[in-house]
């Protein structure tokens, strides 16, 4: 970990950074490709900010650090603002800082990422029906599933946050 100026005026030392486990795109390759495929197909015509949303929310969920890292990066970068990804994990007290639309699809992520009930419930899925062609709804479950795998395999191999530059694995 890069030691800042402000780290060392700080009265304490951060706790040391944790190993990952493993590198999952170095032993895995062509499943970590082949993920890497659906997340760049699963995003095609939505609204990069509202797929940002959904990453957030996912990751938070998760407890995915180092998604939650990439993801706020990478919407703070595409102009999303502080006080909306702040408030995500909070949406339903904080509803007034989202579209319908974009609530539609923050719900219907909690469903599908939370299967504890063993199922997404219609009026859910309804709502999201309602704001979503069914062509972008299809996009939008892709998305969910694929950050969920992602948050996985961070999750699993203890993938460290804080080194992500915004566009860092962009070809």
């Amino acid at each position: 970990m890069t030691t800042t100026a402000e780290d060392r005026t700080r009265p304490h030392a951060h706790a040391p950074e944790h190993t990952p486990r493993m590198s999952l795109a170095k032993l895995a390759p062509e499943a970590y490709k082949a993920v890497l495929a659906l997340e760049t197909a699963s995003t095609k015509g939505l609204d990069p900010s509202l797929v940002e949303l959904v990453k957030i929310r996912a990751s938070q969920i998760n407890h995915c650090a180092f998604c939650l890292d990439m993801h706020t990066k990478d919407a703070i970068a595409a102009g999303e603002s502080v006080e909306r990804i702040v408030q995500l994990g909070a949406w339903e007290e904080s509803r007034h800082f989202y579209t319908e639309k974009e609530l539609a699809a923050i719900e219907l992520t909690e469903a599908v990422t939370v299967l504890t009930d063993g199922f997404v419930p219609d009026e859910v899925y309804e709502k999201a029906a309602a704001h979503f062609e069914e062509r972008e709804l299809a996009q939008l479950i892709t998305v969910i599933a694929t950050i969920n795998v992602w948050n996985r395999f961070g999750v699993a191999t203890r993938m460290v946050p804080g080194h992500y530059r915004p566009g860092m694995y962009k070809s």
